[in-house]
């Protein structure tokens, strides 16, 4: 896993990848997803794109208890810009290494 830091240079097809993320808007905070912080690492090659969350790490979430439902949005955007569109596998984990959604083209 590459460790997402903004002051980072990425090979161009992280840049391609965060580009798109920088589209997908927290729906709590109304920011986008590297802004707010809520990427936390991420592996790119030809077939397969794997994506941590740092949702633990945004306290804002626990203190309105809208956590499920922010999360699953952030999901479902990420899948919808990325599944099949560009990737035949992603898979979303958060910082336990959990897995919280796959997507395999069969």
């Amino acid at each position: 896993m590459k460790i997402y830091r903004k002051d980072r240079e990425y090979p161009k097809e992280y840049q391609e990848v965060l580009k798109e993320l920088a589209t997908v808007i927290d729906p709590i905070s109304t920011m986008n997803l590297l802004d707010v912080g809520l990427i936390a690492g991420l592996n790119v090659n030809e077939e397969t794109l794997e994506i941590w969350l740092a949702v633990e790490s945004n306290t804002y979430y626990n203190m309105i208890g809208g956590a499920a439902i922010a999360h699953s949005k952030i999901i479902g955007d990420i899948m919808e810009r990325f599944a099949l569109v560009k990737f035949s596998r992603v898979y979303i984990y958060d910082m336990g290494n959990n897995l919280l959604a796959k997507f395999e083209k069969k």
